[in-house]
């Protein structure tokens, strides 16, 4: 695979005459993006990079290997360059258009003056145009570029002739405005309003189209720039390196207000990290020793030393960038439809143009009449907003996506994403945290419980297993002590619990199979576990049952408002999991899932795609995990978790970077969105040409205003592309405490979460 910058393509047809040459190689692939520029070839290993860019060369256009990240520059100096350009002509032209339209300003000889003014708009403004279209000539190919061409020079050639021989360039002549065509008593009309709007009103156009589609393309641009640039090791004495420096497994510092450097684990120190820029997380995340950090993430409190896990291209800033840039590249299938249509469209319009020539002269209108016609025919057609119709979208919807935490392989996921009807979800680590936490204590009468889990997470802190490190988490959070009373006579007997002597009492967490008889309160907290499917210990002190301790895996704080939100979006929920049935209902139950599938295999969850698919369903799997691989692979679309496995990650189709299901609803929301900016998009491209090609073709369009017809249509299609990046769809939570007293009801659950918005 190989990606080439192609320069100087203007419109759809450059687009499809580039994929034509490319794809005339024996095993070559290529798909053209216009609104990025960029071509992404699938090619045998005996095809090189030369032979592709002398391809293209031969083509009529420029290719290069796209430069190295780090060198990567802005277009600041190209779109610079046509300013100036839109400058100097809009001087040289302003004169002319105003004596033009306005005949009390005209004066003898005035005809003269903006001769002289037009030549230089025609010959160096329109320089670019003539460039492209007479390469495009020696190619045997025709763009945008060609039609302007003709119709500047045509329209000044008439000039020309009007004012040597038709009389125009009498002294006294005046020249009277019309909207449309016309001819003047015998005086040949003259022209050169048309010959410097033309290029005036299509430069105009193109920068503003630059700017704009400049502005669809920030968000990757943006996320280029997140990285830090230096890094302080630890021991260095403040001494900073380059990032590009860092390995794997050296120690940096991350002081206040600092990005963290690269991915790593935190190995001393305590903070709140910013996420907002990388995964499009609101609320800063506390970290300690042990926690994960991702580079680019900003240090919002205390001083940090993290161990580097991952440098350069395997971060998880690069591989969000890497995604963003292959989605960008790709070509949704309503593109290659619409590049084909443009792929002939410029010598359709040619042929039109001549034809309309030759049936005005041969009706016995004035030959003004008929060259008008055509010139206006010539400059009217737009296949440029054909071409950009749907990569200007998909540019700015995949760089947004990015932004809101989603992450969107190629453009066919927006398209099938539009289709779905069922999300099939897996439970562990995709609606639930995946991890082992505290979410009930009930104790015996009389007792402490705050002093309770004291105890026990002090009896467990000697323990391996995700039950005691779960209790000795919820200890310390409970506490707010980091330090635990010690433990004498510490002993762990497999299947059975630990036991420990502290301060003075004799301290077992033990299963409930092995403890004794246990008071009323405790056995109810019991079934209520086992009802919710969790897992219950027993804390017994000095051999009496004091308390009762639920562990489980609970749901993430966004889940029940998620699924309620797309359920009103018109998408059935499915719960499938390997969990038994208990877990499963307790988790359908707060979130009201009807459909629930326990106890099932990876292939079983391939299997139920399989039988949804042949329902006639369009069904998404939303899922973290290597069993959910098979899933995700064979579901119509694969969602995959960003903190799951690589395996589920490569079988996804969209990739949730932040740990939160609220971005499942911001990629159905920002799906349908973009899906209607670009049937908006295509509707204007393909409508404008239907009705403005016969009004110029019947005299009905004058060609200085076909002109800014033609170029406003490209930058109304950008600009409505360009409303994609103003989407919002954020979940607003409130936070949860995993860890409580009391039984915690499905309806005190659902009130945990507030809705989504889309804003």
């Amino acid at each position: 695979m190989t990606d080439l910058l192609v320069g100087g393509m203007t419109c759809a047809a450059c687009v499809s005459r580039v994929e034509k040459k490319l794809n005339r190689i024996d095993g070559v692939s290529a798909t053209v993006n216009l609104a990025t520029g960029l071509a992404r070839i699938a090619h045998p290993p005996e095809v090189g990079a030369d032979e592709l860019i002398s391809t293209v060369e031969r083509a009529g256009y420029t290719a290069q290997l796209p430069p190295p990240a780090e060198e990567t520059s802005d277009d600041d100096e190209e779109r610079a360059e046509g300013r100036e350009r839109l400058l100097i002509t809009a001087v040289l032209a302003f004169p002319v258009l105003v004596l033009s339209m306005v005949p009390a300003l005209q004066f003898d000889y005035w005809q003269w003056l903006c001769f002289t003014l037009a030549g230089p708009v025609v010959v160096w403004s329109s320089q670019p145009f003539h460039a492209r279209a007479l390469r495009g000539l020696r190619h045997g190919t025709a763009t945008m570029d060609t039609l302007v061409s003709l119709g500047v020079i045509a329209s000044y050639l008439w000039s020309v002739y009007a004012l040597y021989f038709g009389g125009a360039g009498d002294p006294g002549m005046r020249m009277p405005f019309s909207w449309l065509p016309s001819a003047d008593g015998g005086t040949a009309h003259v022209y050169l309003e048309a010959a410097v709007g033309v290029p005036l009103f299509v430069l105009a156009g193109r920068y503003l189209e630059a700017r704009v589609r400049h502005g669809t393309g920030s968000a990757l641009r943006a996320l280029a720039e997140l990285g830090a640039k230096d890094v302080e090791l630890k021991g260095s004495g403040s001494r900073r390196i380059p990032v590009s420096q860092l390995r794997t497994g050296q120690e940096f510092m991350v002081r206040p207000g600092e990005k963290t450097a690269t991915d790593g684990v935190v190995t001393e120190g305590s903070s709140a990290l910013d996420l907002s820029l990388v995964t499009g997380e609101s609320t800063p995340v506390e970290v300690g020793p042990g926690f994960r950090v991702v580079g680019g993430a900003v240090n919002s409190g205390g001083l940090l030393v993290v161990r580097a896990t991952a440098v350069g291209a395997d971060t998880q800033l690069a591989r969000i960038t890497r995604l963003v840039t292959d989605a960008q590249a790709g070509k949704a299938r309503i593109q290659r439809l619409a590049d084909a249509i443009a792929g002939v469209f410029v010598p359709a319009i040619v042929t039109v143009a001549a034809c309309v020539l030759g049936f005005w002269l041969g009706a016995g209108a004035e030959p003004e009449a008929a060259v008008t016609a055509a010139v206006a025919v010539l400059v009217v057609a737009c296949p440029c907003a054909l071409g950009l119709a749907t990569p200007t979208a998909f540019l700015a919807a995949t760089g947004h996506g990015a932004q809101l935490g989603v992450l969107i392989k190629e453009p066919g996921a927006l398209e099938r994403l539009r289709r779905v009807d069922t999300a099939v979800f897996d439970k562990t680590g995709t609606l639930t945290t995946g991890r082992m936490t505290l979410v009930e204590t009930v104790v015996a009468e009389g007792v402490d419980a705050a002093a309770v889990l004291r105890l026990a997470g002090a009896v467990e802190y000697g323990s391996e297993h995700p039950i005691g490190r779960a209790l000795v988490a919820a200890a310390r959070q409970q506490t707010g002590d980091d330090v635990l009373p010690g433990v004498a006579g510490f002993r762990a007997v497999r299947g059975e619990g630990v036991h420990g002597r502290v301060e003075g009492q004799e301290v077992s967490v033990r299963s409930p199979r092995v403890a004794g008889p246990l008071p009323d309160v405790l056995h109810a907290g019991l079934l209520r576990a086992e009802e919710a499917g969790h897992t219950a210990v027993v804390v017994e002190s000095d051999s009496r049952p004091v308390a009762l301790l639920a562990v489980g895996d609970t749901l993430r704080p966004s889940s029940g408002a998620a699924v309620t939100k797309l359920k009103r979006l018109g998408i059935e929920p499915v719960l499938v999991t390997g969990d038994g049935p208990a877990a499963a209902r307790a988790v359908a139950r707060e979130l009201s899932i009807t459909a629930v599938h326990a106890g099932v295999s990876p292939e079983g969850k391939a299997e139920l795609v399989a039988a949804l698919r042949a329902e006639g369903r369009h069904v998404a799997v939303i899922g973290d995990g290597v069993n959910d691989a098979a899933a995700l692979a064979s579901a119509d679309l694969g969602i995959a978790m960003g903190s799951g496995t690589d395996a589920a990650i490569g079988a996804a189709d969209i990739t949730l970077v932040r740990e939160d299901m609220a971005a499942v609803v911001a990629a159905v929301l920002l799906t349908r969105r973009t899906l209607t900016t670009i049937r908006a998009n295509l509707v204007w491209a393909f409508g404008y040409n239907v009705v403005t090609v016969p009004l110029a073709a019947t005299g009905w369009l004058n060609p200085m205003f076909a002109a800014l017809a033609m170029s406003a249509s490209s930058v109304l299609v950008v600009g409505n592309s360009l409303r994609l990046r103003t989407h919002r769809a954020r979940p607003r939570t409130r936070p949860a405490n995993p860890a409580r007293v009391t039984h915690r009801s499905a309806a005190d659950a659902r009130r945990g979460s507030d809705d989504l918005t889309l804003r």
